[in-house]
């Protein structure tokens, strides 16, 4: 089978999307399966070409380490913001186009198309080349479009409490967000999603919604990826330095919220708990982060990302990894892949998180959950784990990794929805 696959996220760009389409690529391809990849040259997060990235620069073809043919597409550099970001990915996205026509037709054509989004104008990119070439199209949903937009008036506000300048610029905004994004854009992109053959999601809560508003063919394929071996035991960390060490290593942008964490540390601090909060990432919201903790003398620590070989280092270091999602109601069908992989390391969870990323934590057992972005649950929970150590120590999370979100058994099922699409 040819698989065509437009993306705006791809290797040697360090991301959960990265990771889980390393995965996939490899699998798919070790079962005999073509894969080509439209991605633009490689600038995430900075919004500038990676260091040695000039052997993917726009227009190139090259084979990467999986096994996909890989056709870099132009992008716009960036330095921040929602806006530069959006009009970035834009720009990809109709490169995409062109190349995928251009490249795509005749002998070479595939077999099924499919655009995984993020970024949203892979979506009717993706479908733009499959009308081009007459073949069936795969949209993948990480995150929950539409319902997105609907938080999307808090998506500028700061990690600190937010400034007059700040709410000034986001009331002039307002009156256009809630008549022009929330009437005209959700309705579009649902439009869209119905168009494709075929949509898959990363959790159920959101792949019910999506069948609720008339998408018949949707398949949840979990955000499952490599296992992380940290070699550390429960009774490692029971032999502890006095401080209770918690973990944040992902994105630092809108959707997690950190701020709130930082200031759970402050607090905890304050009331006599021994607490690093240690943020290994990269993201939109950093710098705001990073001022936070400085103007508050907060207990945190911030490195920069580290590759894949260096991610068990940080698990071994960690008593207990923090995941945070934004307290928007879209979060609710978000289950971040962060949360498996810290499932695999079997680190205990701290979650701030609600809705089906919350439900997996409870029946899991691996892990305490706290209301999101709300810092005296979090500093309260931090002070309960340091006094009682015995609960860092969890089992729960591999056992339900296996059953539910199994590497294998998540390939056989998207290959098999990939199969049934291309025989339609």
């Amino acid at each position: 089978m040819r698989i065509l696959l437009l993306t705006h996220y791809w290797a040697p760009e360090v991301g959960a999307p990265q990771r889980r389409w390393n995965r996939l690529a490899e699998a798919l391809i070790s079962r005999g399966h073509e894969l080509a990849v439209l991605a633009p040259a490689p600038h995430y997060p900075g919004g500038r070409l990676l260091p040695g990235g000039a052997a993917h620069v726009a227009g190139s073809i090259r084979r990467d380490v999986t096994g996909a043919m890989v056709h870099r597409t132009i992008f716009r550099p960036y330095s921040s913001g929602m806006c530069g970001r959006g009009t970035d990915q834009m720009v990809a996205a109709a490169d995409s186009v062109r190349l995928g026509v251009a490249r795509f037709r005749g002998a070479n054509r595939p077999d099924v198309i499919l655009g995984s989004v993020p970024g949203l104008p892979t979506l009717p990119a993706a479908l733009a080349v499959g009308r081009a070439l007459r073949r069936p199209v795969v949209v993948e949903l990480r995150d929950a479009w539409p319902d997105l937009l609907l938080s999307a008036a808090q998506w500028s506000e700061p990690a600190t409490c937010p400034s007059a300048l700040a709410w000034a610029h986001r009331a002039r905004r307002l009156h256009i967000v809630d008549h022009g994004t929330r009437s005209l854009l959700p309705p579009l992109i649902t439009r869209l999603e119905r168009e494709a053959t075929a949509v898959v999601t990363t959790t159920d809560s959101f792949a019910q919604v999506l069948r609720s508003r008339g998408i018949r063919r949707v398949v949840t394929v979990r955000n499952t990826g490599a296992a992380v071996q940290t070699g550390r035991t429960g009774a490692d960390r029971r032999r502890w330095d006095g401080t209770l060490h918690v973990l944040y290593l992902g994105t630092v942008g809108r959707a997690q919220g950190l701020g709130f964490a930082v200031r759970a540390a402050h607090i905890a601090q304050r009331n006599g708990t021994p607490v690093v909060l240690r943020i290994v990432g990269d993201g939109a919201q950093l710098q705001e982060v990073a001022a936070l903790a400085h103007r508050l003398a907060a207990p945190v620590e911030i490195l920069p990302p580290v590759p894949w070989s260096e991610v068990d280092q940080h698990y071994a270091w960690a008593d207990t990894a923090l995941v945070s999602l934004q307290n928007w109601p879209a979060m609710s069908m978000t289950v971040p892949s962060k949360l498996y992989e810290i499932m695999s390391a079997g680190v205990h969870v701290c979650a701030s998180v609600d809705g089906e990323a919350r439900r997996i934590v409870e029946d899991a057992g691996c892990g305490d959950v706290t209301a999101p972005q709300d810092p005296q649950a979090l500093a309260s929970l931090w002070s309960t784990l340091a006094a009682d150590r015995s609960r860092l120590d969890v089992t729960g999370g591999r056992r339900w990794l296996a059953v539910h979100a199994d590497a294998e058994a998540m390939t056989d099922r998207y290959e098999s929805l990939l199969r049934q699409v291309a025989g339609d």
